[in-house]
């Protein structure tokens, strides 16, 4: 994870009572109001024994920001990620001590491994029980230490403020993270002078700018020879503010731009040089580009080994530009030739001007050739009843026409929403990528929709598994509460799909565990039960009706239950470990995967 150079989580942070006539307040009220100074707008939080002071302050004083009353610790820090990756804000979570900070723990992960910016503070019990296995405590620094940016035990009622302004400086700047705030009871109630720090106090950390000219010279220099450049397009370009300064760069230079999971929207799939996302299930063309790429600049991007399988074959003709903010990414799995270590937006401003137009016309006739071969968004209707899972995916966009935030949990629905839908926005999508979690999608996208609030005015939507969905489905009543328009697709097969198609293509179809039939619930009752709207569509002439139905209500969330057939599997698929030419992109052949093994 980042590099950046990070203080000691046991060393004492600058005090925040320089100002004598400073008002004294409680450790309770300092959390407030420091909050409330760092501009905070909205904070996802469940109330417990060791943060009751905590919200007894927010009674009392009633900050400026919204308090959002999550069902599950684990839905509250989802949601601060999906507010997050909406905004380009710091997420807050706020949880008690013991089970409400362990409850965190998934989701503080799965910020960490996408570089998702949140802080997450927890209670913690009196300092002078630490370690003494106290009713409901948890050693949360130990806990969350290798899956966060950084964090910190609060044991100075001085050091609140400071410690504070610190977090959410540490999680927004360089590479973004999560950063835990640990809060013991005693420093909630001591007392302390308040006054918010004009600046985070951090010596010694900084964080990467422009890149040295030399590289940049070089990197121009690389593309100026190169006959078969690729542009590869990470979730750090977002995260740098830099899709329209990257869209300008490939639009010049004339470079066909493919992208990760977490890049989809930093450049617009409907345009010439779109080729798609790549990897494990990237289109044909794309990963057929990649390996036959003779250069290809990566940027804000980590490659990991779902776009890369195996990393000895992976693009073997191509030298390799890599421009990240993050040091220690440069070389971690496919060697740079040229690093730009910098701000991506920055890094891409200082190349523009040193790059003239290419000529790259055979090399996208040849890559169109490859579309031709595979053609993306070609599907085959289900032999059985039921619905093409694509075609639900299509609809979305039709009805979008890519004006919407779409929301995925994580399975075989991922796969699909990536492949076909057509992204033309920055921060329009939002999944769980490093981590996979299954039940990231509702409350990440009920993060999303209190995010749209404040200004962008889109609508959400959220596409899940059935299998997913019932993991955070208690969040429906907070996005009920709050009156979210949120429309929620679950496409149900009544399996754990992703894992019944790998049983099926690697595992001689030995489906074990993963038939969620028997006892699936009835999605249109559930969702009635959270006080939403529930729709279904059991044949392909009713997706249309369903969705138009949806798009009426607007003051609810709205799940629409589509039920498609438990074979159908998501092509193309690079299989683990294998090279990224060596696709299946049909119906498998079981034979030539058993041999193969």
């Amino acid at each position: 994870m980042p590099t950046d150079t990070m203080p000691s989580s046991d060393a004492a942070a600058p005090p925040s009572n320089g100002a004598s006539d400073a008002p004294i307040l409680k450790g309770s009220e300092i959390f407030v109001r420091a909050l409330e100074e760092e501009g905070v707008d909205r904070v996802f939080g469940h109330p417990g024994g060791a943060v009751i002071k905590i919200y007894d302050a927010m009674e009392r004083i009633q900050p400026s920001y919204d308090h959002v009353l999550v069902r599950h610790e684990q839905g509250g820090t989802h949601a601060a990620e999906g507010y997050a990756k909406a905004t380009g804000r710091v997420g807050t979570m706020l949880a008690t001590s013991g089970p409400g900070a362990t409850n965190t723990v998934t989701g503080i992960a799965d910020a960490y491994l996408d570089s998702v910016p949140i802080v997450v503070f927890t209670g913690q019990v009196p300092t002078h029980l630490i370690g003494n296995d106290s009713f409901q405590e948890t050693d949360t620094t130990g806990v969350t230490r290798s899956i966060t940016k950084h964090n910190f035990l609060v044991r100075d009622v001085n050091e609140l403020a400071s410690t504070i302004r610190q977090a959410y400086h540490i999680a927004r700047t360089g590479r973004p993270g999560p950063v835990v705030v640990d809060l013991p009871k005693d420093v909630q109630m001591d007392e302390a002078p308040f006054a918010y720090p004009e600046e985070p106090g951090l010596d010694g950390y900084s964080v990467p700018g422009a890149a040295a000219p030399t590289q940049v010279d070089r990197a121009a220099a690389m593309i100026e020879e190169a006959e078969k450049p690729l542009l590869y397009v990470g979730g750090g370009t977002i995260n740098a503010d830099a899709p329209e300064v990257l869209t300008e760069f490939a639009r010049a230079a004339n470079l066909p731009v493919t992208t990760t999971l977490h890049g989809l929207g930093a450049f617009p799939e409907t345009d010439d040089l779109a080729l798609g996302w790549l990897g494990m299930h990237g289109f044909y063309h794309t990963n057929m580009a990649v390996q036959n790429a003779d250069l290809i600049m990566a940027v804000g991007a980590r490659f990991d080994d779902r776009v890369t399988g195996d990393v000895e074959e992976w693009a073997p003709n191509a030298k390799i530009i890599h421009v990240d903010i993050d040091p220690s990414c440069i070389s971690k799995n496919v060697y740079a030739d040229c690093a730009l270590i910098g701000d991506a937006r920055t890094v891409l401003q200082q190349l523009r001007p040193k790059v003239e137009p290419k000529d790259t016309s055979d090399w996208l006739a040849q890559i169109d050739e490859w579309r031709g071969e595979c053609p993306p968004y070609e599907y085959e209707s289900p032999e059985e009843d039921g619905i093409a899972p694509e075609s639900v995916v299509e609809a979305l966009y039709e009805k979008t026409q890519g004006d919407a935030v779409m929301v995925t949990d994580v399975g075989q629905h991922q796969m699909w929403v990536c492949q076909y839908y057509k992204f033309g926005r920055t921060r329009s999508h939002i999944s769980s990528g490093g981590l996979g979690t299954m039940g990231f999608g509702l409350p990440a996208a009920m993060g999303a929709a209190f995010g749209m609030r404040e200004g962008r005015n889109l609508d959400v939507v959220c596409v899940s598994g059935d299998g997913g969905f019932v993991m955070n489905a208690q969040e429906l009543s907070v996005a009920a509460r709050h009156g979210l328009p949120l429309k929620i697709a679950v496409i149900n097969n009544n399996y754990l799909g992703m894992v019944r198609q790998w049983q099926s293509l690697f595992h001689e179809d030995r489906f074990s565990h993963t038939d969620l039939k028997p006892t699936n619930p009835d999605f249109v009752r559930l969702a009635e039960a959270h006080h939403c709207v529930g729709l279904r569509a059991r044949s392909p002439d009713e997706v249309g009706d369903v969705i138009d139905e949806a798009w009426t209500v607007d003051d609810r969330p709205v799940v629409m239950e589509f039920q498609v057939p438990k074979e159908e599997m998501v092509f193309p698929m690079v299989p683990a470990g294998a090279a990224s030419d060596d696709m299946l992109t049909e119906m498998f052949d079981k034979e030539k995967i058993a041999k193969e093994g």
